[in-house]
């Protein structure tokens, strides 16, 4: 995790469009500093220059990439507001890079999540994630009742694809990453991950 010597660092920094005079020098070059300090090996370096609340994001998006690929272990930021939107976006990603073993560092907090307290910290996301997807999915399915109870007549929802889950699972047994076994079922990435978790669930 983030305090190890010799692990491999992917550096984030974002400026607004708003930030007049902003450059997102100004956060890469304390995140260097602090990198060579903790003998990290910076493989990547991803900025972006959008406003924080901007869906789309070329360099998060290809920060995501690397992580996927297996090419980072620990994510360094400048502060939170540069990396999330919002406190969900915080909390989802949080609770993605520590699903992939992937550590976090944010310089000005100082939260580090090799540290007592980062361990926490990324045990408190990982639980308030799932209960905000909890909520969520009572959510959703309470206005669904609502619904159909004031309009009986109507259907909802849309019908959910076919998809060879078996051959799924011995494709990803046979060694082939998650992303390569939707490509090869022909579902999506995030679509293959959320039926897996489903069957995971139904059958714990």
């Amino acid at each position: 995790m983030a305090g190890g010597v010799g692990l491999r660092a992917a550096l984030y920094a974002r400026v607004s469009t708003s930030d007049k005079g902003q450059d997102t020098d100004n956060q890469m070059q304390p995140l260097r500093r602090a990198a060579r300090e903790r003998g990290w090996l910076v493989t990547g370096e991803f900025t972006d220059e959008v406003s924080g609340a901007k869906r789309e994001r070329p360099g998060l998006t290809d920060l995501w990439t690397a992580i996927d690929a297996g090419d980072v272990q620990v994510v360094m930021v400048w502060r939170f507001d540069r990396y999330a939107r919002s406190v969900r976006h915080l909390l989802d990603d949080l609770d993605r890079m520590r699903l992939a073993g992937v550590g976090f560092y944010s310089l000005q907090e100082q939260i580090d999540t090799a540290t007592p307290v980062g361990k926490a910290m990324f045990t408190m996301v990982g639980a308030l994630a799932e209960l905000e997807r909890d909520l969520h999915r009572e959510r959703v399915k309470a206005g669904i009742a609502r619904s159909i109870a004031n309009n009986p007549n109507s259907t909802w929802g849309r019908p959910r694809k076919d998809i060879d889950l078996t051959g799924a699972r011995l494709l990803l047994e046979q060694g082939h990453s998650l992303r390569k076994v939707a490509a090869m079922v022909n579902v999506s990435y995030s679509t293959l991950r959320a039926r897996l978790r489903e069957e995971e669930e139904v059958a714990g």
